[in-house]
């Protein structure tokens, strides 16, 4: 029984703090400060918002001196020095007839074999889509008026002419060796 009693009343008790509390939130809480400042600051008289400043549109700098010395830079004395001309008699024979191999450079050109008939060294070059032609000593190949000056079963040498630079000719030379050596 005492437990029965008990438990009533701590379930009253419970259900008292419960209404307390319930009270207590009802209650009307006092904002009267709050309404006076809100009243007083629509009171104040109004006014006009300043106008945003005008726009500037950006301005590209173009930095000039790029090719100017650098300030910390030592400067360049510079000379000019006299071309020195030299007298050259190579020049290419515009008068012969152009073989068909000068129509490819030089670098397109590779030595594939050699073929020997009536004591005489022919050598194969592959010109690419060209084909497979024979050429010995005095042949003419590549852009650059090309002259086979040496033919020998790994490679042949040949001799250039091109221009130095200075409205004159040069010779320069070239080999193009056996593919695989």
């Amino acid at each position: 029984m005492n437990l029965k009693r008990s438990s009533c009343a701590v379930v009253k008790l419970f259900l008292g703090m419960a209404v307390v509390q319930l009270l207590g939130c009802s209650a009307k809480p006092s904002n009267e400060d709050l309404l006076v400042f809100i009243e007083e600051v629509k009171a104040q008289p109004k006014m006009q918002i300043e106008p945003l400043p005008p726009f500037r549109p950006y301005k590209a700098f173009t930095y000039s001196a790029t090719a100017l010395r650098g300030p910390f830079d030592v400067p360049v004395k510079v000379q000019n020095l006299p071309i020195k001309k030299e007298a050259s008699s190579v020049k290419p024979d515009f008068n012969r007839p152009k073989e068909f191999l000068e129509e490819f450079a030089f670098g397109s050109l590779s030595m594939v074999g050699t073929i020997s008939q009536n004591s005489e060294l022919w050598v194969l070059i592959n010109a690419g889509a060209g084909g497979i032609f024979r050429v010995k000593e005095g042949n003419y190949l590549g852009k650059n008026h090309g002259k086979i000056v040496n033919a020998t079963e790994n490679q042949i040498d040949v001799v250039e002419i091109v221009p130095n630079g200075t409205d004159g000719w040069i010779q320069r030379p070239r080999t193009i060796k056996l593919q695989g050596n």
